[in-house]
């Protein structure tokens, strides 16, 4: 009996050894592509993560599995934001959420160029749209956005934002606070009306599959 106590808690110390394993590679993946690209090598990013390239590959068979991981643990991060802002009070959640979005993609940086691209994280990419919008209408009912504003503004405050991180890599981390906050302002009641007509869905869907097919 002793022994199978014993045996089973040697199995469950490697699992946990493994998890952790899996999450230090991730960690450090999301460090050394918002650093230096996609370009470079799997052996570094098992360095920085402490750990044996045998290990690595254990985990992560090659390295576009390595960045695909990265990529559905972004939008898992998404979700957990999104998520957390539908308890937001008096129509907040959008503007929580936008922020928290933004955060997310500049520690990232380094694996927006597959942000769309990756069949596997369709159904969380749409989860984490519906939600968006849902804040939207939210904020909107409260008064806090402009009556005008559609589902297609936010998805190019969204492309905007990420343009801003891919572009001020290697010199701030910050500097799509700045921008991000001009938008929401640009959404606010009572700002000047504006002289263009919103983007159709049909055009953000041909955009979006556009950029998946890259």
């Amino acid at each position: 009996m002793k022994s199978d106590v014993r045996v089973r808690g040697s199995e469950r110390a490697l699992r946990r050894d493994a998890a952790e394993n899996r999450q230090r590679l991730l960690d450090a993946a999301a460090t050394v592509f918002s650093e230096r690209g996609l370009d470079v090598g799997v052996d570094e990013i098992a360095r920085v993560a402490g750990v044996g390239i045998g290990t690595l590959y254990r985990r992560f068979p090659t390295k576009d599995a390595l960045v695909s991981e990265l990529v559905r643990q972004v939008y898992d991060d998404f979700l957990a934001v999104a998520n957390e802002a539908l308890s937001a009070p008096d129509g907040e959640g959008l503007e929580q959420v936008l922020y928290g979005t933004g955060a997310i993609l500049a520690s990232n940086r380094g694996c927006l160029s597959r942000m769309w691209n990756d069949d596997e994280t369709r159904i969380l990419r749409d989860e984490y749209r519906r939600i968006l919008f849902e804040l939207l209408a939210r904020a909107k009912q409260h008064g806090r956005i402009r009556e005008d504003a559609v589902d297609a503004d936010l998805d190019l405050i969204f492309w905007s934002v990420r343009g801003v991180v891919a572009t001020t890599r290697g010199v701030t981390d910050i500097g799509w606070r700045r921008t991000m906050a001009i938008m929401i302002a640009g959404l606010r009641p009572g700002a000047d009306t504006l002289d263009a007509s919103p983007m159709s869905a049909q055009h953000v869907a041909q955009i979006i599959d556009n950029m998946s097919a890259r």
